[in-house]
């Protein structure tokens, strides 16, 4: 099978784009033949597999453009009209990608995150080549114009569900009235009747996201449910041994909970090591305490180390988080989540067995949890209840490329 993979960015940025890069590695060990189909960019690879340099599809690439929103219409000006008009679709991505389909002829067009850098106009050309499309959905995108769910970066929303209108009510993009225009045009311009006729089959990586999927419109005949899978081998470990902290790993900022996560660990004596960067680096530092590490960006063996060794992982999400890869990382190295009870975390958390689950944005009950688990991951504690190993043998199982290769089969030879 000849199967495009295309998500906007093709370097370990973020969830989607590790998914991307990850999915085009399976079925490459499969026997099937892949091309990509991504946006130019300087940081631009394949991970450790390859580099943009000696991937043939880089020359169909659409020019990278950069998005500020914000700054008004004057900003948007500077960086060029195709900046303003790719979302909706414009003359080089058309191009570009009809040349990859003409050269390539894939049967099937796997979509990522495509949206603002390519569009989905790369959608209506596969389907109107009568070429099949499948969608991995890894935001809200299709259902909230800032793709998050969240109002004011931070009261949940779910208004434009039924009426997209309201991004231009309460100026959700970034608090300006223009970007929050473009990000209404652009839902206006790719609406549910149409994103649902282009497809063939949206991959939901949680229950969360089909049912709000359902929620806001959706058939649930062409919506999957598919849980995101890693590479378990980089998980794999000799030592379960656990030493005298616990840990966050993740993105430093207001959506992913970790001022709630910093003000519940203060109130505690237990050490924690915080590993990630973002724009509240310094205002967490400033406000941290001595038993508080931050450890900022890290590659991976030094994440596994950290991850593996922590007694617990802490995901205190306050936004509707949807299948986060950093849990499954987490289980599949034998370490127990403490997570927020906020979008698709509780789908991956089988409590007392593989962790606990805490009210999203409330403090003591963070507080409380991360008591209460610290005695069960002691292994001096007669409250201890994990089984490290077991945890990790299971997850790794539940989690394996094999197991979601037979189901991504499945789903494409149904179509």
């Amino acid at each position: 099978m000849k199967v495009l993979i295309s998500n906007k960015f093709y370097y370990p940025r973020g969830g989607d784009c590790i998914y991307a890069i990850n999915l085009e590695q399976l079925l490459k060990q499969h026997g099937h033949e892949t091309a990509v189909f991504a946006m130019q960019h300087p940081e631009n690879c394949c991970g450790s597999h390859c580099s943009l340099a000696r991937t043939p599809w880089a020359k169909y690439f659409p020019s990278e453009v950069r998005f500020t929103p914000g700054r008004g219409l004057l900003r948007w000006w500077q960086q060029g009209l195709e900046a303003v008009f790719r979302p909706f679709g414009t003359r080089e991505v058309k191009q570009k990608f009809h040349r990859l389909l003409d050269d390539f002829g894939p049967d099937v067009v796997h979509l990522n995150n495509i949206h603002s850098q390519l569009s989905p106009v790369i959608a209506q050309i596969a389907h109107e080549r009568q070429i099949k499309v499948v969608w991995t959905l890894h935001d809200y995108k299709l259902l909230c114009p800032r793709y998050d769910c969240r109002r004011n970066d931070r009261e949940m929303c779910e208004l434009c569900f039924t009426d997209k209108s309201n991004v231009l009510k309460y100026r959700c993009m970034k608090n300006s009235l223009f970007a929050s225009f473009i990000a209404w045009r652009e839902s206006l311009k790719w609406s549910k009747e149409k994103l649902e006729n282009f497809t063939d089959a949206f991959i939901c990586p949680s229950r969360f996201m089909k049912e709000k999927m359902i929620q806001g419109g959706f058939q649930p005949d062409k919506l999957h449910t598919l849980c995101n899978f890693i590479d378990v081998n980089k998980t794999e470990r000799d030592d379960y041994t656990k030493e005298n902290y616990y840990c966050y790993v993740g993105r430093l900022s207001s959506e992913k909970g970790v001022k709630t996560l910093v003000e519940a660990a203060k109130q505690l004596p237990f050490p924690l090591k915080i590993v990630g960067t973002g724009p509240l680096w310094d205002e967490l530092q400033q406000s941290s305490c001595d038993h508080i590490e931050f450890l900022g960006y890290k590659q991976w063996e030094e994440i596994k180390e950290v991850v593996g060794r922590a007694r617990f992982l802490v995901i205190p999400s306050e936004w509707y988080e949807n299948n986060p890869l950093t849990v499954i990382e987490a289980l599949c190295l034998g370490t127990p989540v403490l997570g927020a009870n906020i979008g698709g975390i509780p789908e991956l958390i089988d409590e007392e067995q593989t962790g606990l689950l805490f009210e999203s944005r409330n403090v003591e009950d963070l507080k409380e949890k991360i008591e209460r688990i610290w005695e069960q991951c002691d292994p001096q504690s007669f409250a201890s209840t994990f089984d490290y190993q077991k945890i990790a043998k299971e997850s790794q199982q539940r989690f394996s490329s094999d197991h979601y290769y037979n189901q991504l089969m499945n789903i494409y030879t149904s179509l």
